[in-house]
Formats: structure tokens, sequence, C-alpha cells
């Protein structure tokens, strides 16, 4: 059984199924979690939105489930994907972990 959080989503981290590179970070409602296990893309719940949001429903960079693995306390996922496009991020990288953080302290 799957732990949601007080707003009733799970965090999903995305990651290349081929690289092992991590893409994205995302969350899932058990709606969109299911839609997910249905379609084999990813669907996430946006939260800036307030909606449901089939990744790559507007840019065509969808992202192709391979695998969906839950964590030791089951309140987060790791889902892996073959990305069926070149961006993941919505400013058009590949993935949305390019910022770097220069002091940790």
């Amino acid at each position: 059984m799957l732990n949601y959080n007080p707003q009733g989503l799970i965090p999903a981290v995305i990651q290349d199924d081929e690289t092992n590179a991590v893409l994205m970070l995302g969350y899932m409602s058990p709606e969109t979690l299911q839609m997910t296990k249905e379609k084999g893309q990813c669907v996430f719940w946006s939260r800036s939105r307030k909606e449901v949001w089939h990744k790559g429903a507007t840019s065509g960079d969808f992202l192709e489930v391979r695998s969906i693995k839950a964590d030791c306390e089951n309140n987060s996922l790791l889902v892996r994907v073959k990305m069926l496009g070149g961006a993941v991020c919505h400013t058009g990288a590949k993935a949305c972990f390019f910022n770097e953080v220069e002091e940790l302290a």
C-alpha cells in the first residue's frame, strides 16, 4: 500500500532506463498513477495548475514507462522510462536537474 502525502500525492523520481540519468521529479495521485499504468506513459498531477498532466501531450516529449518501484517506506516512486522525444524539462533541456547549487553550508 502506497503512502500518499496529506495532499494525496506521492513524489515520482523519473529516471532514464538506458543511461540511469535522473530526468525530473513529478507528483502522482492514485488516479494519475493508475492512468500511468494503463497508458504506459507518465501522467502526473500538476501542483501548480492543479490538474492532470499527461507528460508529452502538448510537447510531444512522452515518457514511456519501463518499470515503477516504490521505496522501502512506500512514500516515493522510482519510474524508469524511455524518452520519446528530446526534452523532459519545460525549458527544453533534456533533464530538469541542471542548476548547480553553489553553497551547501
